[in-house]
């Protein structure tokens, strides 16, 4: 499970380095085999460990090519999704493409969410939070169920 909110940084070549408490994880558990793909709902990036990944591989495999909201979301996911090994030195590289897709520059934030990474650049990260702070203490959103029963 990762955790977390990491400022990390971008380096020229366009990679990112994971921090060092998520690294044994991943080389146990994916042998350092990931998946990045764009947030199609947030200007962010998804960096998923492979297995994790092939779950949402068989998720997507079971849409109709039929349906546009389906293909649509296929085409999206699957169409932006890169591998991305990671190197002796835990080093990842994000494609141009994904980094162009969210606008990342130097300065990052790599967010754990439990079984795949966000990747945000760091002052959209910093606007989202406000953002989402301010809504919470305006309280005047209608919870979900489950929101309704989860306490601190």
């Amino acid at each position: 499970m990762f955790r977390g909110a990491n400022a990390i940084s971008l380096d020229d070549k366009g990679r990112i380095a994971i921090p060092a408490r998520y690294r044994s994880t991943l080389l146990a558990d994916c042998e350092g085999k990931l998946i990045c793909t764009i947030d199609t709902k947030q200007p962010c990036l998804l960096l998923y460990p492979l297995p994790e990944w092939q779950v949402i591989e068989k998720k997507l495999a079971s849409f109709s090519s039929t349906n546009p909201q389906e293909r649509r979301m296929q085409r999206l996911l699957l169409g932006y999704a890169d591998d991305c090994d990671m190197d002796k030195n835990g080093r990842v590289l994000l494609a141009s493409t994904l980094r162009q897709h969210v606008q990342l520059n130097k300065k990052l934030m790599l967010v754990g969410q439990l079984n795949k990474f966000e990747i945000w650049d760091e002052q959209a990260w910093h606007d989202q939070i406000a953002a989402d702070i301010a809504a919470e203490q305006a309280d005047d959103m209608v919870l979900s169920e489950r929101l309704q029963d989860f306490s601190l």
